[in-house]
């Protein structure tokens, strides 16, 4: 009896051959994905190890230097784990977001708080220049004209320190004063004793001041004047005073009458003799003799004195004085024991009593005159002349 054997075909010989060519690719592809695969994990890893790999990088914080060690990428994430603190105006040479390498230096500067009174406001400000000039001027706050800064420009910024500007304006305006006139008598021996008369009427003068106003944030601080001129010269009133004796009754005794008329001669001449001075080789009669008056001088290169004189007339060396108008009248002439004949022509607010100035072109020779006691004739508004 035979034994049965199953079957073989050719079909089914060929269906094994392509399931086993199959599985191949299939293997082949999986086993090259894991490859990838495994490629990749072991470049992240080597990334990860690179990124926590220590690094040396240098931080400058308000130019004081130190090293730091960090295994941080990003360098807020370093500062962060040092506990190193920023402020919102602190400024960095790199951002914080930026990654950090081995061998970077990292500089800080920390910003200072000020405040600053200007313009009427007083704020807060933060800098991190080193001066208050560098600061304002990064500001944009600009000083003008006259302009003052408290502390200076120079000085170093420290934490909380109070910074004033004090805007300064100045202002040149015009002020007119009145000259009042003086009131001069003067003898006439052609007018009998007790008679009055008007010789001249006098009129006021005006004179125009030139005032420097300083204001300090708008406010008034100071005003000085800086010159002066005479609009308008003052005319002295003159009163003329009659020295004429009176006509005397006739006497019968013709001797009474010589003897008479030859004392009221001698006491004439015995009066006028008593004021009578002969200086620089000039016989002058003076109305009073002054003592102990105090010498001063001054000059036009002086500030705010001009070349024009209280009574109008132009400041000449060697002619010019300044008097107190009620010890001396306006442009009555002097002589000055050691300087010679002089004119009243100026007046000060200094110059009170028994007190002269006498001007002087050179502001150097009025300084070195110093100040000098002399004997003063006041002669009267006619300047003698050499006999």
């Amino acid at each position: 009896m035979g034994v049965f054997q199953p079957e073989v075909s050719h079909d089914s010989q060929s269906s094994s051959r392509s399931y086993a060519l199959r599985w191949e690719q299939v293997n082949f592809r999986v086993l090259s994905l894991a490859g990838v695969l495994s490629i990749l994990i072991t470049l992240i890893i080597l990334l990860y190890v690179h990124g926590q790999s220590s690094k040396q990088i240098t931080l400058v914080i308000d130019g004081k230097t130190q090293s730091l060690e960090t295994r941080e990428a990003i360098l807020s994430d370093a500062l962060a784990k040092e506990q190193i603190s920023l402020q919102p105006h602190d400024q960095l040479s790199i951002g914080l977001s930026d990654e950090i390498k081995d061998g970077d230096r990292v500089v800080i500067n920390r910003a200072q708080p000020f405040s600053l009174t200007a313009d009427g406001a007083k704020k807060i400000f933060y800098t991190t220049e080193k001066t208050i000039g560098q600061a304002i001027k990064k500001l944009g706050i600009a000083l003008e004209g006259h302009d003052k800064i408290f502390p200076s420009l120079d000085t170093t910024i420290s934490a909380n320190m109070d910074i004033k500007i004090v805007r300064i304006n100045k202002q040149t305006v015009q002020r007119t004063t009145n000259l009042p006139y003086r009131v001069i008598k003067t003898a006439d021996p052609s007018l009998t004793k007790g008679t009055v008369r008007v010789a001249q009427a006098g009129a006021p003068g005006v004179m125009i001041q030139h005032i420097e106003k300083i204001y300090q944030d708008g406010e008034l601080a100071s005003m000085r004047m800086v010159g002066k001129e005479v609009q308008t010269v003052t005319k002295d009133k003159i009163i003329a005073v009659g020295t004429k004796p009176l006509p005397k009754p006739v006497t019968v005794a013709q001797t009474t009458t010589s003897k008479t008329a030859n004392a009221t001669n001698s006491t004439k001449t015995s009066a006028k003799s008593s004021n009578v001075a002969t200086k620089s080789g000039v016989n002058f009669e003076y109305k009073k003799l002054i003592k102990n008056v105090s010498m001063t001088a001054y000059s036009s290169e002086e500030p705010g004195i001009g070349t024009r004189t209280a009574s109008g007339t132009r400041v000449t060396e060697g002619r010019t004085i300044a008097v107190d108008p009620n010890v001396i009248p306006i442009g009555w002439w002097v002589y000055i024991e050691g300087l010679g004949f002089r004119r009243a022509e100026d007046t000060g607010g200094a110059i009170k009593g028994n007190k002269v100035d006498v001007y002087y072109d050179s502001l150097n020779h009025a300084r070195n005159f110093g100040r000098k006691s002399r004997t003063v004739y006041v002669i009267g508004p006619v300047k003698p002349e050499l006999n």
